[in-house]
């Protein structure tokens, strides 16, 4: 079966789990901004948990398929629309041949996922299949190895939840990093109880962090060290960068905290403006949450 790329969006790409391993070099992990989204959209066609998939933003890509083939679309809302026929989200979606997928505009979320069922065939780089500055462009065809197994059955409560909590904005919780003590308390009131949002200079690099400005006790000395998805980087100007999937892998900004990552999604589906709080949580916390609900996942994973 082919996929065919009828009109590229303005940043597509496919992505996988990420590219591990490589980070002491240099290359950044790359993979889903939303790993729920991404993780959910696989389950509910079978897939295996952390299969390559299309991660869209919009304007949205427009595809078409040469054969009948099922798909789901999950994370944001950008109203997909399969022939000019409206068509949920969270569920399997079944495409006849040289039938058209569009999306029409964005409702909620800043980022969905098209999964199909079977196989993305791609390039493979560093044992990942995530793209790392390029993307997806009209012209492009993928090839697909179709899988026919029976699709699994979702408990939709389970469901919700997930999607639930993705959507939920606040609050975005975080462990304390190694320069939090440096932040003066008068920024530390600030951080904790007045509200923030994401600014238009966010991408998959960074999300640049609005609201009220943050200081330091002295002017900073700090070495460049390890940054990850997540990591707080308190830059000069008093603003907050959050580092994204593309991430540059050392930093010498103040590293104050580190989201966890149960919330990373949250973060990555917040439209800008739309004000949030944060909230510091343990490092026992943020693992047992991760560990909680991936086991739910995997679960799934095994009993397909």
């Amino acid at each position: 079966m082919q996929l065919n790329i009828l009109k590229k969006g303005v940043a597509d790409t496919l992505q996988d789990a990420g590219r591990y391993g490589f980070q002491h070099i240099g290359i950044p992990p790359c993979g889903y901004m939303d790993y729920l989204s991404a993780q959910l959209a696989n389950i509910i066609l079978g897939n295996p948990l952390e299969q390559v998939v299309f991660e869209i933003h919009f304007p949205a890509s427009i595809f078409s398929f040469n054969e009948a083939v099922c798909i789901c679309i999950t994370g944001a809302n950008f109203v997909p629309v399969v022939n000019e026929k409206s068509v949920e989200l969270n569920t399997p979606i079944f495409i006849e041949a040289n039938e058209t997928l569009q999306f029409l505009q964005p409702i909620q979320g800043k980022i969905c996922y098209l999964a199909v069922k079977g196989k993305i065939e791609c390039n493979s780089w560093l044992k990942s299949q995530s793209y790392f500055l390029e993307r997806i462009q009209t012209g492009m065809y993928f090839s697909v190895e179709k899988n026919n197994s029976s699709l699994p059955t979702i408990h939709h409560e389970w469901l919700q939840r997930i999607y639930k909590h993705i959507f939920q904005p606040s609050p975005i919780r975080f462990i304390p990093g190694p320069a939090w003590n440096d932040l003066d308390p008068a920024s530390i009131q600030i951080l904790l109880k007045k509200t923030f949002s994401t600014s238009l200079k966010s991408n998959r690099m960074g999300y640049a962090i609005q609201g009220e400005k943050l200081a330091l006790l002295k002017p900073p000395t700090y070495l460049s060290s390890a940054v990850t998805k997540g990591t707080m980087q308190l830059l000069p100007s008093g603003e907050i960068m959050v580092l994204m999937a593309d991430h540059q892998t050392i930093g010498g900004y103040a590293n104050i905290g580190q989201i966890i990552l149960l919330d990373l999604p949250k973060l990555a589906q917040l439209k800008n403006d739309t004000p949030f709080y944060w909230n510091i949580v343990s490092a026992e916390i943020a693992q047992q949450s991760y560990i909680e609900v991936q086991n739910e996942f995997h679960q799934y994973d095994k009993n397909h």
